[in-house]
């Protein structure tokens, strides 16, 4: 009879990781077995973002992006001081380049009141100042915005699993998962495992996962691409913050930004295009599962409907480098066709209700022996820390 483990944690993205490593910090000598579908850590989502530490401006005061993205930009520091990996602060601008965008900055400005980061509104002189390259009505300066490498943390997160104890077992997807009143079984092509209690932090297969696991199944992951360019390296020097776009407050999305990396790199992106393969990554890549599960879905027709220009849009310029260019070229004019050179997409995944509805906060559900992770779009790589503490919260109080 195989062992049963205190705890099994399914995903090995940043907060899959985090969670294990939180679950063994707060309950020193537990067995955790991690089970990771890919041959590495933080394949997906963790390993395909801009590497942003995000400052947590954005979200609805009170909602859980807000408390925790704040958190995480500290403890995300702090982890990456401790543990030798390159963390730079080098700030972001939200630069308004119309009457209607300078309109949600003065809005924008008073949320991050509420929320708590620092932050300086701008006029254009000060602005062109500040970036001589970039141009726009005003802007907001937010100091505390940085950046890092997230693959690098989630591997170190890793090493730390292992030398509290953990295990790890990558190429091992599951396909079943059975809960009693005392345990659970998780079970794949590769074998099965039984703990106590279970996690599942499964990013763009979270609902399948869920499914599975008998939680909710009235929302589905969609995916949409975030399809990035990278500048030529003699112009890795041409911004020095984070250059964003005010958001539009009806999209989920941030918009195409600047954004150097650590790695010194300077990048582009990212869009949002519907994906039709949740996992591939290069342009018209799709999967009849993936497909047959977008179609199959009453929300995603609600989605599209309210959304058809700006999906329209977007698609236009995913195909053609002129459109997304535009979206630069509006607060950095002097950006070429030439300047945009390829570079890794990214899928996110966003979950949708039913009716529609996008779910914007991070999303959370258990059933007695399980936590889910259903919901964790950006900025959970910020947020993963204290998304890990509050996760194992659920799980040790159900003991």
């Amino acid at each position: 009879m195989s062992a049963t483990y205190d705890f099994c944690v399914v995903g090995g993205g940043i907060v899959g990781m985090a969670t294990a490593r939180q679950l063994l910090a707060e309950r020193p000598g537990a067995s955790l077995v991690l089970l990771e579908k890919e041959a590495a850590p933080a394949t997906h989502q963790t390993g395909h973002n801009s590497g942003v530490v995000h400052s947590g401006i954005y979200y609805p005061p009170g909602s859980l992006k807000a408390r925790l993205c704040r958190r995480g930009a500290e403890l995300t520091a702090r982890f990456a001081a401790e543990h030798d990996i390159p963390h730079r602060v080098c700030g972001k601008l939200l630069v308004a380049t119309d009457t209607v965008e300078l309109a949600r900055m003065h809005v924008l400005h008073e949320r991050a009141r509420i929320n708590g980061p620092a932050v300086t509104e701008l006029d254009a002189a000060e602005l062109h100042r500040r970036e001589p390259h970039i141009v726009g009505l005003g802007a907001l300066f937010v100091p505390g915005t940085g950046i890092v490498d997230y693959r690098r943390i989630t591997t170190t997160l890793a090493e730390l699993v292992r030398s509290a104890g953990g295990r790890i077992r990558l190429d091992t997807p599951i396909t079943a998962i059975e809960e009693n009143t005392d345990r659970v079984t998780v079970a794949g092509p590769t074998g099965s495992w039984t703990a106590r209690r279970l996690v599942v932090c499964a990013g763009l297969q979270a609902d399948r996962m869920a499914r599975l696991g008998g939680i909710r199944t009235d929302f589905r992951i969609l995916p949409f691409r975030g399809e990035y360019y990278r500048l030529p390296a003699e112009r890795s020097d041409l911004v020095r913050a984070l250059i964003y776009p005010i958001p539009d407050p009806a999209l989920p999305f941030l918009g195409v930004h600047l954004s150097p990396t650590i790695d010194g790199l300077l990048t582009v992106g990212p869009n949002a295009v519907l994906g039709l393969a949740r996992e591939r990554y290069p342009k018209g890549s799709a999967t009849a599962r993936d497909i047959r599960e977008i179609l199959d879905f009453p929300g995603f027709y609600r989605v599209a409907r309210a959304n058809i220009r700006t999906g329209a849009r977007e698609l236009r310029n995913s195909f053609f480098k002129r459109g997304y260019l535009e979206q630069c070229r509006r607060y950095c004019p002097e950006l070429t066709r030439a300047d945009l050179r390829p570079h890794p997409a990214g899928i996110r995944a966003q979950a949708v209700l039913r009716d529609g509805t996008l779910v914007h906060d991070f999303m959370i559900e258990q059933t007695p022996r399980s936590v889910h992770l259903l919901n964790a779009p950006s900025p959970a790589a910020t947020s993963a820390l204290p998304i890990a503490e509050t996760v194992a919260g659920y799980v040790l109080r159900g003991q």
